[in-house]
């Protein structure tokens, strides 16, 4: 398999600090860092994913 890896809108193409993101599956979700992504990846479930995704903003959720 050879997912699509993005890397955000808001990254800049040599940032240090970043992460890619590839959708395998209807219900996976891979995380890489852009810097070493021979490392591999972790995989976690899409709802979980969504879950965590208001966290990476500049505001946190009310009721997380």
């Amino acid at each position: 398999m050879n997912p699509r890896w993005m890397k955000s809108s808001y990254s800049t193409p040599d940032g240090p600090d970043c992460v890619e993101v590839a959708t395998p599956g209807p219900d996976r979700v891979w995380v890489r860092d852009s810097k070493d992504p021979q490392r591999g990846h972790l995989a976690v479930g899409s709802a979980a994913w969504t879950r965590f995704l208001p966290y990476t903003g500049t505001t946190r959720p009310e009721n997380g």
